[in-house]
């Protein structure tokens, strides 16, 4: 089983990370993950793409996630390290350089998920208030503002990651309120639920609701950024399966009750105009209730998002730096507070480069095209490391289910996703740079060895 103390002094004598994330506080973590900018921010884009059947995506974007979500608590719970995804790649193939490019694109995944959270902060939303400030205005000052919450510590980085997804939670709650009472009043337009936005053939109908799937699976990702966190959770093996299950099965309920009644009460064409969709939703429900109450939430909700982004890709980089994939230095610990300081200020400054590279929709289908590479690699790891015995209980998932993980992961990052070629040229010059890094750690390595010999 895994340890439960608080932490140990690693061979350098960095001080470890300190474990103080107990199961209410992860399953938080992990509904807080996935709730947010997807669903608050891309609904309508998702809607444009599909039409009034605005339900299926999510439906399908669901059982996906459930199928990976398998996969990572088979992994999390043999393997409790910070590296994630990283980790088990590199245990199940020992490709060093294939093991960068997966941390890589985890990383780039989360930053511009973060920055897409950061242009959702400044975007409709925060126009309820004031249009009088630039939105990359914001976003900078948004992320530095997190960064700095992250910076302080894993306890209170958690506990207001707790604060803010009972705030967005009850934002949710207030659109499915405003959709029931709605249908008890003879409100809504049950015919739009079958309305498809695809005309013709099979083929562009199959690739209009694929390419809504791949665009709404940006709303799920996030269980995967709780395994970077395994290092400062109590009893991982115990804690992971409980918290990323119910947390999924939790937020795919509730987004497929939220799109439901988006559809019932707004014409998807309204909603693919807006980047604050559901506050259309609720202007539209013929309740009094505030739309500045409801912006707040909303800026609440987003602001969670980037806020775990952050976190999440700051103790990736601390992993890698244990694993030997990244310089030590990566990994260095702020000593008073036992946070990644060198992570934290790396992952900010990506970051902020990232919000001026895209809008919502580009940087939100960006993330869920490189999570789903990383899915279809992770849902192959667990198969081939089934013959890599551990010595603790841990969880193990059905063979077919990441089979089926790895097959659904593969068609929607495929061009039949109907992708804009934007998010793949984005995706391919991060790859690059990857690319980059990667050969100049690889000399960095080889000359100090070089060194230490000439030395020895």
């Amino acid at each position: 089983m895994a340890t439960t103390s608080t932490s140990t002094e690693p061979p350098d004598h960095q001080p470890s990370l300190k474990r103080a994330i107990g199961p209410k506080l992860m399953l938080l973590f992990v509904i807080g993950d996935i709730l947010g900018t997807g669903i608050y921010a891309t609904t309508g884009k998702v809607a444009g793409k599909v039409g009034g059947a605005l339900w299926l995506p999510f439906a399908i974007g669901f059982v996906v996630a459930l199928l990976t979500a398998a996969s990572y608590v088979e992994l999390v719970g043999k393997y409790p390290k910070a590296a994630g995804a990283a980790l088990y790649t590199q245990k199940a193939f020992k490709v060093p350089f294939l093991t960068f490019i997966i941390a890589f694109m985890v990383m780039c995944s989360g930053l511009s998920s973060a920055s897409a959270a950061a242009r959702a902060f400044g975007g409709d939303y925060f126009q309820e208030f004031t249009d009088a400030i630039p939105t990359t205005a914001i976003a900078i000052a948004f992320i530095l503002v997190l960064a700095a919450i992250a910076l302080r510590g894993v306890s209170e980085s958690v506990k207001t990651n707790m604060v803010l997804t009972l705030v967005e939670l009850s934002g949710l709650l207030v659109v499915l309120g405003i959709g029931a009472w709605a249908v008890m009043t003879g409100g809504g337009e049950p015919t739009r639920l079958g309305e498809f936005q695809a005309e013709g053939t099979g083929y562009a109908l199959l690739t209009s609701v694929l390419g809504a799937t791949a665009l709404g699976f940006f709303a799920f990702v996030g269980f995967e950024d709780s395994v970077n966190m395994a290092e400062e959770t109590k009893d991982p093996a115990r804690t992971f399966p409980r918290a990323i299950f119910t947390g999924v099965a939790v937020t795919g309920t509730i987004y497929v009750l939220v799109a439901l009644v988006s559809s019932l009460l707004v014409d998807y064409r309204v909603l693919q105009t807006s980047s604050g969709p559901l506050l259309e939703v609720v202007k539209a429900g013929g309740v009094a209730f505030p739309p500045k109450l409801f912006a707040a939430i909303a800026l609440f909700a987003v602001t969670n998002s980037a806020l775990i982004n952050i976190m999440m890709a700051s103790r990736l980089c601390y992993g890698l730096a244990n694993e030997k994939v990244l310089p030590r230095g990566m990994g260095r610990v702020l000593r008073q507070r036992r946070t990644p300081v060198t992570g934290i200020v790396f992952v900010t400054v990506i970051a902020i480069g990232l919000v001026s590279t895209g809008e919502i929709e580009g940087l939100g289908d960006t993330t869920a095209f490189l999570l789903l590479c990383v899915f279809a690699v992770v849902n192959v790891a667990v198969l081939v490391l089934r013959k890599d015995r551990v010595d603790h209980p841990h969880f193990r998932t059905p063979t077919a289910l990441p089979v089926l993980g790895a097959i659904a992961s593969v068609i929607l990052a495929s061009p039949l996703s109907d992708r804009a070629a934007d998010v793949y040229i984005r995706a391919g010059v991060l790859l690059a740079i990857g690319i980059v890094l990667w050969a100049v750690n690889k000399l960095w390595m080889k000359l100090r060895h070089e060194e230490e010999a000439a030395r020895g």
